[in-house]
């Protein structure tokens, strides 16, 4: 599972020119599952994401968490993350998962946040989505967990 968190001003998702979700400060993760990917791995990475110190505390430190600063998190399911680029010129996503596997574990993987108690948005699984968001810093992570 791969994970590309955006610390943010702002994020939103728009479909059809509609805005289906919006946050404020925190972060966008742009969401990549792969074909092994279990509940373990969304786990491991709600838990990481809510409690990583990416925000500045009073001196200016990155030392608070989304928890500590009350951050919304925007998760999008993203399967180019998972694109194999080394041969040729057209990407391949032969290790991203099929929708079938992926849909509920980005599913799990919002609700995980959830339980830590953020407030969390989400794209559309499957939609051609226009994603926007202000990078605040910039600060851009990448996180992966391999299934073992």
């Amino acid at each position: 599972m791969r994970v590309l968190l955006q610390r943010v001003s702002w994020g939103k998702v728009t479909v059809d020119g509609e805005t289906i979700a919006a946050i404020g400060r925190g972060v966008v993760l742009l969401v990549g599952i792969t074909h092994r990917d279990t509940e373990a791995e969304a786990r491991y990475l709600a838990n990481k994401i809510a409690h990583l110190r990416i925000f500045e505390d009073e001196t200016g430190k990155l030392n608070r968490s989304l928890l500590d600063v009350g951050g919304e998190a925007l998760v999008v399911s993203q399967f180019t993350l998972y694109a194999e680029t080394r041969k040729g010129r057209r990407p391949a996503f032969v290790a991203a998962a099929p929708p079938d596997i992926a849909r509920p574990l980005v599913d799990r993987f919002a609700a995980l946040l959830r339980e830590h108690g953020l407030s969390v948005q989400t794209g559309r699984f499957g939609a051609h989505m226009d994603v926007a968001l202000c990078n605040h810093g910039p600060v851009t992570i990448w996180l992966e967990r391999e299934a073992a």
